[in-house]
């Protein structure tokens, strides 16, 4: 092949790749492998990806550039043969609640199309079955197809008066401002306890809105409108999606207010006249509650002359929704209640339809989430791309992804410092004959456990039917690890995340959700161990520990101590750029002048958690480093915030913090997400030393290694959604091989047997 073949790196040195040379292939699959923070990522989203995306915007006017995400140069030497890269991540797509999966994927805005066309009675243009029209949506609910209620009973105490703190809120509280605004109305005895208040009074303290207190004390605002409890509670907390208060207060808002589907709408969004509207006996509303299975099959029965064209456009749009294993869904759902590997594999779906060629696609670890069954159908979408035409570029652990590889790029050996170099470059053959850590696990076969620990007692599930569950009942042992496994879709979540938390409300989810809410956040702050940090520097310089907070006196005064200004537009990402006073460092110059053992504060939030254990010696903050560093995040750095962490990186904090817990219930939610092969044996450690300790642990999870190392297995299936909800298998790990309906068995099986060579 000639030079024009080939994109080459020259003098890569992003974080900690150091320096290096790659060629990689065009029009093939290249999939870049390497343990977690070993510089992957460096690599192909930082470098490869950036440099692509900057050059790109380059090409526009001023005034749009102004407008586009702003990209830095890489540090980087030369990019040759170069094109345009569309990167597919794991971002979540987020949105509000009017974000579904049928308006992100245009499928709605089709069938919109067809029932202003083809349904009977004709209600008008496409626009009025838009659920974000309000020609269209449903008056009571407003488009959202659901309404928030505030459970009363819960809310106040009618054994208390207003004085005692009748109304169970945190902000509403005796001495609270918000409390204030009742107190100090004139309107109600203060002293008189709620039971006894006249049915006016009640409905003037809960409901009444809009008007001026008659009678009210000195410290009522003057210009002040009275508003009731509940429409107070709906206003501040309920009707604003990204409302900071919301966030803040989950717990006690989960704790008092119902969501129920909308009376009027029945959950359909639109309003009566919209909802007439037919296509064979359906509403489009009725086609976006069906699984996208089904409604594909719908689909198939609308046969005027004049709808093909549209239904075909439907139809293709749906196919490709199964076939990333996605047919599990409907349109209605949420955008933001999806993972972040449903997001990726739904960004997918929009590159799937277009025309365009010789296009570089760069994926990161488009096998999370999914069972073995659907990696092979991800591998096949992938080699789709390819033979298109186009360059694939894909970071990935999963050995089914690796293989399907026209070249391989691995980088190491290890994380952070210890890795950015490349390790091995060429096809899979010869990785497999190679000394790397990838050839090594990529050989090493699974191998099931046949010393189970026995079970100190059971929690039982009985007839759990919420979702696509098919009343079923399972037992799960104390004491012991039990893996939960089954394809993407099948009921796994909605059995552990929502059916055993009502039976056992004490189990401990340690998820991959976010950790706060700013961006201040980060793991030393997160761990405890910067209040350790500060007194160390404020001891040394003799000076009050307050001047080594980034949100305090010692914080850049441009930057606020974030160390980046963030620019926040409201059509498109947050922009983030290094501030440009203290050049990310976070300190007025005062504070970077003091050292500890002859680092700065901003060093020492620079070191990764293995450079941090080597530097310091004080034994709290060793226990929690070593923590961090056995559940394998020794690569991350101690400031690094923890809103650009993935999902996974999370997760293990979190677990770090449970590593000393004895007797609790875990539930764990594929704790393998983002770990290399040769990690995945440090997590199994630690998953037992935790049963050790005496505790129960629940593991959903789709790896091989994992759902060998259990002392039972709860399998669900056969299918997803409507195809899933069943017990397929349940009891010890050398009994599932043999279970002839299970897909996990079946993969199980051919690991063991595979032969790599």
């Amino acid at each position: 092949m000639g030079n024009k073949d080939f994109i080459r790196v020259i003098g890569a040195r992003e974080k900690n790749l150091k320096g290096i040379n790659v060629t990689i292939p065009k029009k093939q699959i290249t999939v870049f492998a390497g343990v977690s923070g070993s510089g992957k990522s460096a690599l192909v989203f930082d470098t490869i990806a950036a440099e692509s995306q900057r050059q790109l915007n380059e090409t526009y006017s001023s005034f749009v550039r102004n407008r586009l995400p702003h990209y830095g140069q890489p540090e980087v030497e030369s990019i040759d043969k170069l094109s345009v890269a569309i990167v597919i991540n794991q971002k979540r797509i987020g949105g509000n609640a009017r974000s579904t999966v049928g308006t992100v994927t245009d499928i709605y805005a089709l069938l919109r199309l067809l029932f202003s066309r083809f349904g009977k009675p004709f209600v008008g243009d496409s626009g009025v079955f838009s659920f974000n029209n309000p020609q269209g949506m449903c008056p009571e609910c407003e488009g959202l197809g659901k309404a928030k209620t505030v459970l009363v009973d819960r809310l106040i105490d009618k054994e208390k008066s207003l004085h005692e703190g009748a109304i169970l809120f945190p902000t509403f509280k005796p001495g609270d401002w918000r409390w204030k605004r009742y107190v100090c109305t004139g309107l109600f005895d203060n002293d008189k306890k709620l039971k006894d208040y006249t049915k006016d009074e009640m409905d003037t303290l809960l409901y009444k809105t809009g008007f001026k207190p008659p009678h009210p004390t000195k410290d009522w605002p003057p210009t002040s409108l009275y508003e009731g409890v509940v429409p107070r509670i709906k206003r501040t907390f309920l009707d604003k999606d990204d409302s900071r208060d919301a966030a803040r207060y989950k717990e006690a808002i989960d704790r008092v207010v119902a969501e129920a589907l909308c009376s009027e709408c029945d959950g359909g969004r639109l309003n009566q006249a919209v909802l007439a509207c037919k296509l064979n006996g359906k509403s489009i509303a009725d086609c976006c509650k069906m699984q996208i299975s089904g409604l594909i099959r719908f689909m198939r029965t609308v046969r005027e002359p004049g709808a093909q064209t549209i239904v075909e456009a439907i139809t293709k749009r749906l196919t490709h929704l199964i076939s990333i294993g996605l047919g599990y869904l409907n349109l209605n759902r949420e955008t933001s209640s999806l993972s972040g590997g449903e997001s990726q594999r739904i960004k997918m779906v929009r590159q799937l339809g277009n025309s365009l060629t010789d296009l570089t696609y760069i994926f990161d670890e488009p096998s999370i989430g999914l069972h073995p069954h659907d990696v092979s159908t991800i591998n096949r979408l992938m080699q789709e791309l390819r033979d298109k035409g186009n360059t694939v570029l894909i970071v990935e652990h999963d050995p089914d992804v690796i293989r399907i590889a026209d070249h391989i790029v691995e980088i190491g050996p290890k994380a952070g410092t210890m890795g950015g170099s490349i390790v091995y470059e060429g096809d899979l053959h010869r990785l497999l004959t190679a000394d790397t850590l990838t050839a090594k696990v990529l050989k090493c076969k699974p191998a099931l456990k046949h010393e189970v620990r026995k079970p100190a007692g059971w929690l039982e599930i009985e007839h759990a039917t919420m979702n696509n569950l098919k009343d079923i009942s399972v037992r799960i042992p104390t004491g012991a690890m039990t893996v939960v496994t089954g394809v993407a879709g099948s009921g796994k979540s909605t059995l552990i995340h929502q059916e055993f938390p009502r039976r056992y409300p004490e189990a401990i989810f340690v998820d991959q959700s976010t950790i706060g809410v700013s961006n201040r956040s980060n793991m030393a702050t997160y761990t405890g161990i910067f209040d350790v940090i500060r007194s160390l520097f404020a001891k040394q310089n003799r000076v009050n520990a307050s001047l080594f907070s980034f949100n305090s006196q010692g914080a850049c005064p441009h930057c606020k101590g974030l160390g980046m200004i963030y620019t926040d537009f409201a059509f498109m990402d947050t922009i983030a750029a290094v501030c440009e006073v203290c050049h990310g460092h976070r300190f007025t110059d005062k504070v970077l002048a003091m050292t500890f053992r002859g680092k700065n504060i901003s060093d020492i939030l620079g070191m990764s958690v293995d450079e941090a254990l080597d530097f310091f010696h004080d034994k709290e903050m060793a226990s929690v480093l070593k923590r961090l560093r056995e559940t394998g995040i020794g690569y991350l750095s101690l400031g690094q915030p923890l809103s650009t962490l993935s999902g996974g990186e999370l997760q293990r904090i979190k677990l770090a913090a449970e590593l000393e817990t004895r007797g609790n219930i875990y539930v764990l939610d594929e704790p393998t997400t983002g770990l290399h092969m040769s990690d995945v044996e440090q997590l199994i450690r630690i998953l037992n030393r935790l049963v050790e300790q005496g505790s129960t642990l629940i593991v959903i999870e789709h790896n091989l290694e994992v759902i060998c190392q259990a002392d039972w297995i709860i399998d669900l299936g056969p299918g997803a959604g409507e195809e899933g909800g069943m017990v397929l298998f349940e009891g010890l790990p050398k009994d599932i091989v043999d279970c002839q309906p299970s897909l996990t068995g079946k993969y199980l099986m051919e690991s063991i047997y595979r032969n790599y060579e």
